[in-house]
C-alpha cells in the first residue's frame, strides 16, 4: 500500500506541477474527448460530405439579381454642368493657364488666380506653394478629360516637361479642381 501511496504523492506533488506533467494531462484529456466522440458518433457514411458534387451550381446571389461583378459594362455617365457654368475642359484649361503662371508673378497673385477654380481643400494645400516651383512652362497638347461620374472627372494635360493630372469635382454642377498631380516625362 505504501508503494501506491508514494506513486500518488509523486504524481500530485511533482509530475502534475511541472510543464511536462501539464502537457501530458492535456494530451490525455484531448485524446479522451476525441475517442469518446468517435465512439458515440458511430461509423462514417462515405456518401456524406464534400465528396458528393451538387446537381446544380451553388449560388450566393438570387438568379434574378443583376450583375454583381466589379467591372461594370455600363457606360460612364456624362459630366453634368450647371447652366451658365464652364465645362470641365474649360475649367481645366483655365486652371492650367493660371497654374503655369506668368514671369515675375508673386505667389499671392498666383494663388488668387487659382482660388476661383479650386476647391477649399486644394486652396489650403496650395497655401505655401510658389509659382517658381511649377516644373513646366507651356501646354503642348489639348486637355483630355476622362469622366468617372456625373460629378467627378479626371483631366490630363500634356506639358513641355511632363503631364499634369487634375481631378475635378462638381457636387452642385459647378466644376472645381480638387487635386493636382504632376508626372515628369
Amino acid at each position: 500500500m505504501t508503494a501506491v501511496r508514494r506513486a500518488i504523492e509523486f504524481l500530485l506533488t511533482r509530475l502534475l506541477r511541472s510543464r511536462l506533467g501539464v502537457a501530458v494531462g492535456i494530451a490525455v484529456l484531448v485524446l479522451g474527448v476525441v475517442g469518446a466522440a468517435r465512439l458515440v458518433a458511430g461509423p462514417e457514411d462515405p456518401t456524406v460530405g464534400l465528396s458528393n458534387r451538387p446537381a446544380e451550381p451553388i449560388t450566393t446571389v438570387h438568379p434574378t439579381t443583376g450583375d454583381d461583378g466589379a467591372i461594370s459594362t455600363t457606360t460612364t455617365p456624362s459630366p453634368v454642368t450647371r447652366a451658365g457654368e464652364a465645362t470641365p475642359e474649360q475649367v481645366a484649361e483655365r486652371f492650367v493657364a493660371a497654374w503655369l503662371g506668368r514671369p515675375g508673378q508673386t505667389a499671392e497673385s498666383w494663388r488668387d488666380e487659382l482660388r476661383p477654380l479650386s476647391t477649399d481643400a486644394l486652396v489650403d494645400k496650395l497655401a505655401g506653394a510658389d509659382p517658381v516651383s511649377v516644373p513646366a512652362s507651356e501646354v503642348t497638347d489639348e486637355v483630355s478629360v476622362r469622366p468617372r461620374s456625373e460629378t467627378f472627372v479626371e483631366a490630363l494635360i500634356a506639358l513641355d516637361t511632363g503631364r499634369l493630372r487634375l481631378e475635378l469635382v462638381a457636387p452642385d454642377g459647378r466644376w472645381l479642381v480638387d487635386a493636382v498631380d504632376w508626372e515628369r516625362s
